[in-house]
């Protein structure tokens, strides 16, 4: 796991220590698949979501790790309750960190494979083996479900106008067609997460998914649904005026912020690409991204291209198998 501050990666080092005490050798030997949860205050909605993810996906057992961000209420309990392992962080973070944390107790527990979905109840779990197939299939290194290939319950105009914008605005700058940056339900070979570089707090979609385009890993999208919510409010795009319901002013906050996230990230890994060229190595890549339909698979072509000192990424064709990255 590689680390931009070094408070986060003690927050980080003390909740792990905790959570192998307390679950001893099942935080060590967990199963194949990881389905891991950021959670803040959403005591009422974690626990149905919890009781409805599948024990096995793809014919590999599961299991659930939910990272409690700092709550104020009873989602850390409640999702114990339902059966997850939990992670119960004292102080709040982001999502962002709270997933960054869930990857690296699924990575170093032994999960193979780790699947992400909210845990406000807006994702499908029926979809999971959707989205985790490519993975455990060869085809593909991480996999993002898509609204826009698949369906959306919203009629925020304002929200799809911001998908459609930034989509095309990270296919722009990575040069591969994204359809839907923002999608919670993913899946990925479990090592990827250790070879990318995160260190946003709250908005880590997109800079998970332009470091893992960069570093040469092959990426997929399929058809995929999102629910409204329907307990409890959305924590995107919390603006200054604090005690405030205000829908447009918070899309515009999260607008912005995201927009940040996505040019830094992009210019980011623009930069490492120069470095490692002026030190010798080309630090090109090329990259497609892969359609896949429910049934039929059909995909661009995916290349590979020099991965950093921490990683080694997969440089084959879809339906083939590769190296994989080295784990951190």
């Amino acid at each position: 796991m590689i680390y931009g501050n070094p408070r986060d990666q003690a927050v980080d080092d003390a909740a792990e220590a905790e959570f192998t005490q307390g679950y001893g050798e099942r935080a060590t030997s967990l199963p194949p698949v990881a389905i891991v949860i950021a959670a803040y205050n959403e005591a009422g909605a974690i626990g149905p979501v919890i009781e409805a993810l599948p024990a096995e996906v793809c014919g590999l057992a599961t299991t659930a790790i939910v990272v409690a961000d700092g709550c104020a209420d009873g989602t850390a309990k409640e999702a114990m309750t339902a059966g997850a392992m939990v992670c119960d962080v004292p102080v709040n973070r982001g999502q962002g960190a709270a997933l960054r944390l869930g990857y690296r107790l699924a990575r170093h527990g032994g999960a193979a494979y780790i699947v992400t979905t909210d845990a406000d109840g807006q994702y499908n779990p029926a979809e999971i083996e959707r989205v985790l197939a490519p993975v455990v299939a060869g085809e593909a290194d991480f996999v993002t479900g898509s609204r826009r290939l698949g369906s959306q319950e919203t009629k925020d105009l304002i929200r799809r106008a911001g998908v459609l914008f930034f989509a095309g605005s990270l296919s722009l700058l990575t040069g591969q067609r994204i359809s839907d940056t923002t999608f919670g339900l993913r899946a990925m070979r479990a090592e990827v997460t250790g070879a990318v570089r995160l260190e946003q707090p709250q908005y880590q979609a997109s800079e998970l998914l332009i470091g893992i385009i960069t570093h040469g890993y092959k990426v997929a999208e399929v058809p995929a649904t999102i629910h409204r919510r329907r307990i409890g409010e959305s924590k995107k795009g919390q603006n200054p005026l604090y005690g405030l319901h205000l829908p447009g002013v918070n899309n515009f906050f999260y607008g912005l912020r995201f927009a940040r996230v996505i040019y830094g990230t992009w210019w980011r890994g623009r930069q490492r690409a120069r470095r490692m060229s002026s030190g010798g190595p080309d630090g090109s890549s090329s990259s497609g991204t892969a359609r896949i339909g429910p049934v039929d698979s059909a995909a661009t072509t995916n290349g590979s291209g020099p991965e950093s000192a921490e990683a080694t990424a997969s440089s084959t064709r879809l339906g083939g198998s590769g190296a994989r990255a080295k784990r951190t």
